[in-house]
């Protein structure tokens, strides 16, 4: 068992909702499971699947939601996405409901966050469980083995049922039923959307360019869908833990870009699946942006998005691949494979003379990853 960062314990308060979004199959049900066995506190445990529960809680019925808790220290209910209208339920409970603790988790975003958000405010804890990250598999592995393991986390990803699949074949057979029957569900939900192939290939365009800045001109003449319609495919895509847009940083300096994004995947077996490429490294020319992929979403995942994340780019081509603000600071991160020297570009230093420049290779980054957490 892999421990994941997550700690429900130290996070659960009462008369609190604590919130677990993330894509399926990434372990929320696990993970809520885990913590059930072991907590001393009563608890009733539902699916947002069963019918007569979406009636009861959609209802609004305070008598009926009373009863229904009652007797219980905590409710938790997983795949709550599916319940109409949950945000005023959930409000209910822990407002009328002395000392009760509620955990619910649901695998997409923007449904959850607009059945949940304003009735809830001021009333919960949201958090975001990603594939497992370095951090995590640290407590099952030491840092050799886990640089072993790394042309194994570039190519196949951190899924939790293909880290622990035994062979290549199964790795690939798992990834390749996430992308078929998970990875577009629900996106696919929701009004309008009815081009499955066109968000396919919007995709494998997008698994082409990570690390580049992306136009969405040219995404809509590779695609053949409208501008408007290919940037409100990016917005649902990243709604819904496929892909992660980075911005440009700029402090309004005239030669700084920021009108374009760069777009990582949150799982380099998902982007790799999505073109069928599992060709081991020694046979690959996108190493760099394996590694890249990699390492940017690796961080976000143990910060679990509290720091703001930027690329930086002038007109002149001059780049660093990460920035960082942190409490007021900025951290520069360049990533290249290979142990190589680098320079942060001279423009930024002078335009940000406190900040501080790193390049992280394939010898160092589980510095970059682990150590900075412990």
């Amino acid at each position: 068992m892999i421990k994941r960062e997550l700690n429900l314990e130290n996070n659960i308060q009462k008369n609190k909702v604590v919130i677990i979004y993330g894509a399926r199959r990434v372990g929320k049900t696990t993970l809520l499971n885990d913590f059930l066995k072991k907590t001393k506190l009563k608890y009733r445990l539902d699916n947002g699947d069963n019918i007569r529960l979406q009636e009861l809680l959609q209802s609004q019925d305070f008598n009926r939601i009373k009863e229904y808790v009652e007797g219980y220290e905590l409710i938790a209910i997983d795949e709550a996405q599916q319940v109409p209208n949950i945000g005023m339920a959930l409000k209910i409970i822990v407002d009328q409901v002395k000392a009760i603790r509620v955990i619910v988790t649901g695998s997409s975003s923007f449904d959850l966050s607009q059945k949940i958000g304003e009735p809830l405010t001021g009333r919960k804890k949201t958090f975001v469980l990603y594939p497992f990250s370095q951090l995590e598999m640290r407590r099952l592995y030491n840092k050799h083995e886990l640089k072993e393991k790394l042309e194994s986390f570039l190519v196949f990803g951190g899924y939790p049922d293909v880290v622990l699949a035994k062979t290549k074949k199964e790795k690939i057979s798992i990834l390749n039923e996430l992308v078929d029957s998970y990875l577009l569900k629900d996106v696919l939900t929701l009004d309008n959307i009815k081009f499955s192939k066109k968000l396919l290939d919007l995709l494998k365009s997008l698994a082409f360019q990570v690390g580049n800045l992306v136009s969405l001109n040219e995404l809509s003449q590779q695609v053949g869908l409208d501008v408007k319609t290919i940037d409100r495919y990016l917005d649902l895509l990243e709604k819904g833990f496929v892909i992660k847009r980075l911005g440009g940083f700029s402090r309004n300096l005239r030669n700084e870009i920021t009108n374009k994004s760069k777009y990582y995947f949150l799982d380099n077996g998902i982007r790799n699946a999505l073109i069928s490429q599992f060709n081991s490294l020694d046979k690959r020319d996108d190493i760099g942006a394996l590694f890249e992929n990699f390492l940017m979403m690796d961080r976000i995942k143990n910060n679990n998005l509290v720091n703001n994340y930027y690329f930086w780019r002038n007109y002149e081509g001059k780049e660093i691949d990460l920035i960082e603000e942190k409490e007021g600071a900025l951290y520069a991160y360049e990533f290249k494979w290979n142990k190589t020297e680098a320079k942060p570009p001279k423009n930024f230093i002078d335009s940000y003379k406190n900040s501080k420049f790193e390049v992280i290779n394939k010898d160092n980054y589980l510095d970059f990853l682990i150590t900075n957490f412990v």
